[in-house]
């Protein structure tokens, strides 16, 4: 048993703090939202992961995973020191590391003994070092630490599986010794262990997050031109993936990527690269794309239903940005809604978990009980969010429910020719209708 601290209760840091004591380590999990470290030490806990839940319970009922508000108490026994915190998108797109920074200085006041500190938060390159110089800086006395990059590569939807079966554990140290150290606490997952330095280990994270996102611009791509030429892109997709060169993964077609990961790294890596003299023409692409495709949407809406959207009732099935989720960052929903909102549609929206979420951000979103609630005097429904269940509805009952029964599959959830026969008018993206 370790004894492990994380900074940070939020997404990364309380899966990360969760699975470790899962490990069967002693975690003791900090953040400076008292609200936040109130509802986990009551047992709830303030984020949708799957399976979450009954971890966090179990671990806590174990002794294992604390949660505290105070420095002190949090590194009184650490060996280890996690910083998970957030890193948001800056006014340039680069990343914002006010909160690291303000962790590092809080963490050099606070500690009394040796430590390694690992960098868990999604930071640019070259973080590690300027880490490891405040915390110099702001030390009342000096006391040995190291500093180790260990980026996190968590799904949300998945996160746990994504912990607990890596398909690789990225460390990058001036310090091998420490470098080591951390390995260790991975090594039962049995997965492949990169140890390099500093700088490579945090690069190998946005370069990794940059080429997924690539991979969904290029199929959305591929799908406007197919629209145009009439072929589908979901059978091109499975076309291509049988290669062994390019595999299935991150080839389905849509209204474009989301989330807490891939818009901001894309965006920071790019500006990494401009204020290092180098030219991301790649890295504009995949964002302009990605832009596109929501508008997208609005054009097929406009191809049915008219140039004038004013005083139409649009539905958006799904707001999370993926499935298995809550999170509402930078979704395509809320791209959608608010510029149909802009033009004095009347937008409803329903997803299984996200709404809470939404109504805090989009108030003018009007929210449903369910999908048929939803569908009720649609003049258009729009699929936004893959969610399973959606994939079960009685699309019949829809219909009916529908003042016109149009709808826009902007997941390619359907068949096309199934939606056809039930008196669907059908747009999807890049299925060649």
């Amino acid at each position: 048993m370790r004894n492990i601290t994380v900074i940070g209760a939020g997404y990364v840091g309380l899966v990360t703090g969760t699975c470790f004591a899962d490990l069967g380590n002693k975690v003791c999990c900090l953040d400076v939202d008292r609200a936040k470290i109130k509802t986990l030490q009551e047992g709830g806990v303030p984020i949708y992961e799957p399976g979450l839940q009954e971890m966090v319970s179990r671990n806590a009922r174990a002794g294992r995973l604390s949660f505290t508000a105070d420095y002190p108490e949090a590194l009184a026994d650490a060996e280890f020191v996690f910083i998970a915190v957030g890193t948001p998108e800056g006014v340039d797109g680069e990343a914002d590391l006010q909160y690291v920074e303000a962790a590092a200085q809080a963490m050099a006041r606070a500690m009394d003994h040796p430590m390694i500190i690992i960098n868990k938060s999604t930071v640019p390159v070259g973080t590690g070092d300027w880490v490891a110089d405040i915390i110099s800086a702001n030390q009342p006395q000096p006391i040995e630490f190291a500093v180790v990059s260990n980026p996190e590569f968590l799904r949300e939807g998945a996160a746990i599986a994504d912990f607990m079966s890596p398909d690789r554990v990225v460390l990058g140290s001036l310090d091998q010794e420490a470098a080591d150290k951390v390995a260790h606490l991975y090594l039962g997952l049995r997965a492949p262990i990169i140890i390099t330095d500093l700088r490579t280990a945090e690069m190998i994270k946005y370069a990794s997050n940059a080429f997924l996102a690539t991979r969904v611009s290029f199929i959305n791509e591929i799908a406007n031109i197919c629209e145009g030429l009439g072929a589908d892109v979901k059978e091109v997709a499975i076309g291509m993936g049988y290669d062994k060169r390019i595999g299935h993964h991150f080839l389905d077609a849509g209204i474009g990527y989301g989330g807490s990961c891939f818009p901001k790294d894309v965006k920071a890596l790019a500006h990494m690269a401009s204020t290092h003299g180098t030219h991301p023409q790649l890295l504009k692409s995949v964002m302009d794309i990605n832009q596109y495709q929501r508008q997208q949407v609005i054009t097929k809406l406009r191809d049915v239903l008219g140039s004038r959207l004013r005083g139409k009732t649009i539905g958006l099935l799904g707001l999370a940005f993926k499935p298995n989720t809550d999170d509402i960052r930078e979704a395509s929903a809320l791209e959608v809604a608010r510029l149909l909102l802009s033009e004095g549609v009347q937008v409803k929206g329903y997803d299984p978990v996200a709404m809470p979420n939404t109504a805090a951000q989009l108030p003018a979103l009007c929210l449903a009980e369910d999908a048929y609630d939803l569908a009720t005097d649609c003049d258009a429904l729009v699929v936004c969010t893959e969610w399973n269940e959606f994939k079960h509805l009685d699309m019949g009952r829809v219909r009916d429910l529908m003042r016109q029964p149009f709808l826009v599959d902007g997941r390619n959830l359907y068949p096309p020719d199934d939606m056809k026969e039930l008196g669907f008018t059908y747009r999807g993206m890049g299925r060649g209708y």
